[in-house]
């Protein structure tokens, strides 16, 4: 048994979790303030309608990543839980079907993207005025996905072994050289949003050759030999089955995003996909602290259920569930005190500052419990239990957000509150529900 193994088999629970979750978070924060940074720049140096341009965009790029979440989520469940059965050769043939799959899945997506670029960008909401703004920016972006989706799935994979450290790197890479190429390319090129795109790309090429040479040394045990990479049905089921509820909830985001961004192009116009672009990232900053607890979570869930020790994987639970609650409560109290100060590093317009801090309060009205909503997720994706994992999934954006959002606009005055108070209806009622189920299941693995 390697070190990393032996720490999520025997390791205090708190102290593992915690040493997996801490660099998580750190790139997740990260990878969050570039993305604040460049729309910082975007909006500072291109103006409001590129600035708009992004939240357009954001469905397109949720896509991509439903995909590389689908592969490297399905195939970290399984191979943690291959790797707490002491089943290696089947943990190799994961990494390499995983590999497989990302190189087939992100040429197919990048070709179809390329081709339907302007269809694709009408039906995700742009309007006459936004539409070569996003454009620009799409065409180039698209590009670099290749690339991004590589090094997110294999990142997923680099967690499930336990070298959370490397994962943190793999992300602090792009964030960082982004954040340094972005102005270089927006103000010093006079590129504007295509510049940003192409900065980006740049970025996320870097850190997949940052992923790759880690695979070639020598702190990873994912060595896959030549017979590894040979589809395998079974495995290719696992990771599909098990990686379909991250999938459908990314694709079901997406849908929600087109749905909302034609709600906005309706109810608001241009400056209402200002305000969403500008909380969207807020919000995002101030969450995720508890993706990064969730992503520490997951290969301790995983190993210990696969080694059948369900009482570690309950304490795991718990001990997550209360970070997460924790650092949800205090993000949304700095957000609530501050939300003037937060929007403005985005918009310019000092009406719309005023009028894009109620909507940020409003939206994180329910936000100290969404944790639930994440661990409950995780955990079912982590024991491999494809079902309940694809029914949380769809709870929030399908089965309630998509539905409110088209009814609440229709009976509260103005119609665009209707569109913002959406959000904290449809996480009260998820989290609850998530609640109930996640408390069942706890409950199931203890008499195990």
């Amino acid at each position: 048994m390697n070190e990393r193994n032996q720490m999520l088999e025997t390791g205090d629970i708190k102290k593992t979790l915690f040493k997996l979750s801490l660099p998580a978070i750190i790139g997740l924060l990260v990878s969050a303030l570039y993305n604040i940074i460049d729309g910082i720049f975007i909006g500072k140096g291109a103006g409001t309608l590129a600035f708009g341009a992004l939240t357009v965009a954001f469905p397109i790029q949720m896509v991509m990543t439903a995909v590389a979440q689908m592969v490297g989520m399905g195939a970290s469940s399984v191979y943690s839980r291959s790797l707490g059965e002491k089943n290696y050769e089947k943990a190799e043939s994961v990494v390499g079907n995983a590999f497989l799959c990302n190189i087939v899945l992100g040429a197919l997506m990048v070709s179809i993207g390329l081709i339907f670029i302007d269809p694709i960008l009408v039906l995700f909401g742009a309007t006459t005025e936004i539409m070569p703004y996003a454009k620009d920016y799409v065409s180039v972006i698209l590009i670099g996905s290749l690339f991004n989706q590589f090094a997110m799935s294999t990142n997923s994979l680099i967690r499930a072994e336990g070298n959370a450290k490397t994962a943190m790197f793999t992300m602090l890479v792009g964030a960082v050289l982004n954040t340094i190429l972005d102005p270089i390319f927006i103000f010093g090129f006079g590129m504007g949003i295509k510049g940003a795109a192409i900065a980006t790309s740049l970025s996320q090429f870097c850190s997949f050759l940052f992923v790759i040479f880690y695979l070639k040394g020598d702190k990873t045990n994912m060595k896959p030999k030549a017979h590894h990479y040979k589809p395998d049905k079974n495995i290719l089921n696992q990771i599909f089955s098990i990686g379909f509820s991250s999938f459908a909830r990314q694709i079901a985001s997406s849908f929600v995003a087109i749905l909302l961004n034609h709600s906005l192009k309706i109810y608001g116009g241009n400056d209402a996909f200002a305000i969403y672009g500008a909380a969207f990232k807020i919000l995002m900053f101030l969450m995720m602290p508890l993706f990064g607890i969730v992503q520490g979570l997951q290969p301790l869930v995983g190993y210990n259920y696969g080694a059948r020790q369900m009482d570690r994987v309950n304490k795991s639970i718990k001990y997550a569930l209360i970070g997460t609650t924790v650092f949800a409560t205090t993000s949304v109290l700095f957000g609530m005190l501050f939300p003037k100060q937060l929007m403005g590093l985005f918009l310019t317009d000092s009406k719309l500052v005023d009028e894009s801090a109620t909507v940020l309060r409003i939206i994180l009205l329910f936000m100290p419990v969404i944790g639930i909503q994440s661990v409950g997720g995780s955990v079912y994706q982590s024991i491999g239990k494809a079902i309940p994992a694809l029914v949380l999934s769809a709870l929030r954006q399908v089965i309630l957000f998509a539905p409110l959002l088209i009814i609440l606009p229709r009976i509260i005055n103005p119609s665009l509150l209707g569109v913002w108070i959406t959000f904290p209806m449809s996480d009260a009622i998820s989290t609850l529900i998530t609640g109930i189920m996640l408390k069942r299941e706890m409950n199931l693995m203890a008499k195990q």
